[in-house]
C-alpha cells in the first residue's frame, strides 16, 4: 500500500466527522497524512501543515493498523507508536482505526 492508497483509506474512515481538531500522522520517510477535522467533511491530506497532534508511527507499523494486523493501543504500549500534543485528539481516532 503506497502513502496515496494509506491516505485514501484514512479519508474513508474518518469521513464522518469524527475528529475535532487537526490530527498528522508522521510516517517519517514515506510521508505523511494530515486530518483536518475542523473542516466538514474532514479533509485528509498529505500536507506537513501544523497539527494538534502529532502520531509518529513507522509507515509499516501503520499498514499494519490499517489493516487490522495491528492493534493501535498495543503498539502505543509497546514504543512503536509515538503520540505528541493533544492526547484526547488521538483518542478520538480509536473507533476510526
Amino acid at each position: 500500500m503506497a502513502i496515496e492508497d494509506l491516505t485514501e483509506a484514512v479519508r474513508e474512515r474518518v469521513g464522518g466527522g469524527s475528529i475535532s481538531g487537526v490530527l498528522k500522522f508522521d510516517l517519517g520517510d514515506a510521508g505523511v497524512i494530515r486530518i483536518d477535522g475542523t473542516q466538514s467533511p474532514p479533509v485528509v491530506d498529505n500536507s506537513d501543515g501544523d497539527a494538534d497532534c502529532t502520531i509518529k508511527v513507522s509507515e509499516e507499523d501503520f499498514r499494519d493498523i490499517m489493516e487490522g494486523r495491528q492493534n493501535a493501543q498495543m503498539a502505543f504500549m509497546m514504543g512503536k507508536l509515538k503520540v505528541e500534543g493533544n492526547m484526547g485528539l488521538a483518542m478520538q481516532l480509536a473507533g476510526a482505526l
